[in-house]
């Protein structure tokens, strides 16, 4: 593992900890390294609309929750400055949805990162997009090894 993969693992680990919406919508931090993180959820009863599909802020939060990490995995405090989502295919009660998120580009503070999450067949549910805003200091303490 590298440096910067260490790092943005260590951050993940310290902002998982306090992340009860993510939690709370039963996702998974699958993977996350140096601008990049991958979270995934199972589609349950609770979050189907009217329709009998996905409710899009749930594909939205999972979108999001991905860029989260991925933007925060400089150990920097990071948060989103705008994001938009856009929704190519339904998902359908017990879908595993897999969001990845990944760096487009990176500036001091500001950046832009870009989210596809699909289901369990690989197939594109959406496509988000989101700028971030770097407003303070570390995450957490790394520590020398």
């Amino acid at each position: 593992m590298s440096d910067a993969d260490a790092i943005a693992r260590s951050a993940a680990d310290a902002m998982w900890a306090g992340d009860r919406a993510t939690q709370a919508m039963g996702m998974t931090l699958d993977t996350v390294t140096a601008g990049r993180a991958q979270i995934s959820m199972t589609v349950r009863e609770d979050m189907v609309n009217g329709h009998g599909i996905c409710h899009g802020g749930f594909i939205f939060a999972l979108a999001d929750s991905a860029f989260a990490f991925a933007c925060n995995s400089r150990n920097l405090v990071t948060v989103a400055a705008g994001a938009r989502i856009d929704f190519l295919k339904p998902a359908k009660l017990g879908d595993r949805l897999t969001g990845v998120s990944e760096l487009v580009h990176q500036g001091k503070r500001s950046g832009i990162y870009d989210s596809v999450v699909t289901n369990q067949h690989g197939e594109v549910i959406a496509q988000f997009r989101g700028n971030s805003a770097t407003i303070g200091g570390p995450l957490t303490e790394i520590k020398e090894s």
